[in-house]
This record gives structure tokens, sequence and C-alpha cells, in this order.
């Protein structure tokens, strides 16, 4: 077994350490500080969907720490933006991201806080707490943040058209290919695909390749014990075989627009992930939407639901204040500031006690409730790697062969800068 290799994000590992260790500046000596109104922290976001509820949570949390003002920054393409300032000795005092191999990086780096000795794990689920030590692997000892929000890859339905066609919620992969053709021949569209946007192919490719791909594929690859050649093969084939379902310029279709299609009665199924109900419930609040996990293989017993952490709350070295920051995530992961954030972003939470009643998630329920779940494969693949626009072009162009060993390449050529 070779030599396993840390996974690289765009940043050199060099030039992060150097951050770890530049001065005692927070993330911006300019704009933050002890200034005549108080501590100002900033709170780096890298999920568009949440910024009202955030807003409105940030303004809860400065009525009762009125010494402390929090300022949101969620830009567009938040990631990139945040690996920007990182070479910039511009770290942020608080991160909202996900749980990915990106948060897995930072905290290798020694860019976050290892927060094992506060409080703030306490209430966290397990299972989630072991997704986090899992993405920052046993490189480095300690916990740098806090499992917040999940979520649930799966397969939102529109229930009115799935009664008219008589239809029941498939449980296999077989279910699944009957109702698409049914849905294909009384004229409706079976999938609403949005591959406008590359990284919306990544659903289908999770949803399928968290339950059809070998476990620990990851640790696998790098340790060069699997590929995506010998791995991946049915996932390949299942997702090239799902997108014939789409109609219309599916390539051509972007998540905004598909959101609002979807809202309207177009498709009887968009293969997305629970962030995905309140853009569309804006649309239309009205809009009659079930969700159900991806049944990608015939054995019902075999399909699990993907679900992952979606908001990992961590606390930069750099900043000089802390223990405000600490405050900050205390109240975050609060029941009732938890309850408050999953009953209005429709998410699930890593707080232990809080729980999704929401009747939309009725047929995920029991995956939950039976600990059925599996992590987004793609969380543990080498950021930088580029998979969503892999993945698209593969579903372009559909040569496997090409694309199997693209993926395979492209990985190896990430972790072994």
């Amino acid at each position: 077994m070779k030599t396993k290799k840390l996974l690289l994000t765009t940043i050199s590992i060099s030039s992060l350490l150097l951050l770890a260790a530049c001065g005692n500046g927070s993330s911006s000596d300019t704009a933050e500080g002890k200034e005549d109104d108080g501590v100002t922290l900033e709170l780096f976001s890298n999920k568009g969907e949440n910024i009202d509820t955030l807003e409105s949570v940030i303004a809860k949390f400065e009525v009762e720490n009125p010494g402390v003002n929090i300022e949101l920054q969620s830009p567009p393409e938040a990631e990139t933006v945040l690996k920007t300032r990182l070479t910039k000795n511009d770290v942020p005092d608080i991160m909202a991201i996900g749980g990915n191999a990106t948060f897995g990086e930072l905290a290798r780096a020694g860019v976050l806080v290892d927060i094992s000795e506060t409080n703030l794990l306490q209430k966290v689920q397990p299972a989630y707490l072991d997704m986090s030590k899992k993405l920052v692997g046993t490189e480095v000892e300690g916990n740098f943040g806090v499992p917040y929000a999940t979520n649930a890859n799966g397969v939102l339905i529109n229930q009115d058209i799935l009664d008219e066609l008589g239809l029941g919620v498939p449980k296999t992969y077989a279910e699944f290919i009957a109702a698409l053709e049914i849905a294909k021949e009384q004229g409706e569209v079976p999938i609403l695909f949005t591959l406008k946007d590359a990284w919306t192919a990544m659903p289908i490719w999770n949803g399928l390749g968290g339950n059809l791909a070998p476990e620990n594929f990851a640790e696998l690859k790098t340790a060069d014990d699997t590929s995506f050649v010998e791995g991946y093969d049915e996932v390949a084939t299942k997702i090239a075989e799902l997108v014939k379902y789409g109609e219309g310029d599916i390539f051509g279709l972007g998540y905004d627009d598909g959101n609002k299609q979807f809202a309207n009665g177009e498709g009887l199924f968009y293969i997305q992930g629970n962030w995905a109900i309140p853009e569309i419930l804006k649309n239309n609040p009205d809009a009659n939407i079930n969700f159900m996990a991806l049944p990608s293989s015939d054995d019902q017993a075999e399909n699990k639901l993907v679900s992952g952490i979606d908001v990992m709350l961590a606390i930069s070295e750099q900043s000089e204040y802390k223990e405000e920051a600490k405050k900050f995530v205390e109240f975050m992961i609060s029941e009732e500031i938890s309850n408050q954030y999953i009953d209005e972003q429709k998410a699930f939470s890593a707080i232990q006690g809080v729980l999704q009643e929401d009747p939309t998630f009725a047929n995920i329920k029991v995956f939950f409730e039976e600990g059925n779940i599996d992590s987004f494969p793609d969380h543990f693949y080498p950021a930088g790697m580029g998979a969503e626009n892999i993945v698209q072009g593969y579903l372009i162009d559909g040569d496997k062969d090409v694309f199997l060993k693209m993926m395979d390449s492209e990985w190896d050529k990430v972790v072994n800068r």
C-alpha cells in the first residue's frame, strides 16, 4: 500500500501554513477590531440560499450581544473567493462552509482553531462528528469545526403529476425507470435537468455513487487500491441512462431557471438536494413537492440516503476575537436558532434533539431513524479536481471509457502537485 498523500486544494500547503503563522491580525485589520461601537467580526458563508436566515440570526445575536457586530459575506463562487483571500492573508473570523475536502485541507494547514477543549461539540450527533474527522484525516489531531446543518441528496417529486399518473414512490432503480417511462409516454417531462450549471450533475453522481461505488472509495483510491475505471463503471452507466429522460435543452437550462420551472409544474422528478426546496417555494409557495432518496439499486435494502455536512462552523486561528467568535457559534447551535435554521432552509441538523418535522421529508425520515445514510462521495475528492466539469463533459459526449480515465488522471494530477 503506497503512502497516503494529502489531498491538495488549489492553494499550496506551504502557503496555508505560512498564513497560519503570519501575524495576529483578524480577517481585515482595517475593517475589523475593537472600534468605538464594539467588536466587528466577519462571517463568511459559501451558501447564497441561506443569506436571509443568517441575517435574521445575526440580528438576534447582536440584540443579545450589543458589543459584538457580525458582518456577513456570501459572495458568488465563494470557495474560489475564500482561497484567493487566504493567499492574501485575509482570513474571515468565522466561516460557515461546506463539509468537504476544502474544509479538511484548511484544518490540516492550521488555518482553523482546534475546538476540542471547548463545549461546542457536546451537542453534535456522533455520526457527523465522525464524518468531520474523516475529512481532516489522521495527519492532524483535533476538531476544527462544528457540523451544523446537514443535507440530503435525493429526488424532488412533483406530487400532483405523480398522483395523476397513478404512481407510488419508486423504491428500486427498476421502479424508478418504469415511472420515467410512464411519464414519458404520458407527455410529461420525466426528469428536469439544469446541466448548464456543471455542479448540478453532482447530485445525480453522488446519489448513485453513494450507493454503488466501493465503500471508502477515496481512501482506497488514495492508496492506489482502486480507481474510477474499476469502481464507478455502474455509476457512469446509470447517470448516462438517466440523462436520456431529460427533454429540451438540458445543457442550456441553469439552476435558477430550473427551480422556477419545477415550481410551476414542469418535470415529474428533479434530482437535487433539499437545499433547492426553499428556492422552489420562493417561486411558488403552493408547489406540491415531496422528496425521496435516489433509488440506485434494484435491491431496496442496498439503497441509502446520501447525506453530508452542508454547513460547518469554523473559527480562524488568526482572529483576534476568538472568544466573541465562539460566543456566536454557541448562539448558532442553540436549540432555538438551530430549529429556525432547519425550518427556513428545509435542512437537517447535526445538533442532537433538533429534528426536521416537515412532511415534505416523510419518505426519507426512516433513513435518518435507522442510520441508513452514506456521505457525499465527492466531499472526499481532492479539492480542485473539478469533478463537476468532468462529469458534465461526459454527459455531453457520452464516452464512458475516456471519462473514467480522466477522473482518475485528474485526481492523480491534483494529489501529486
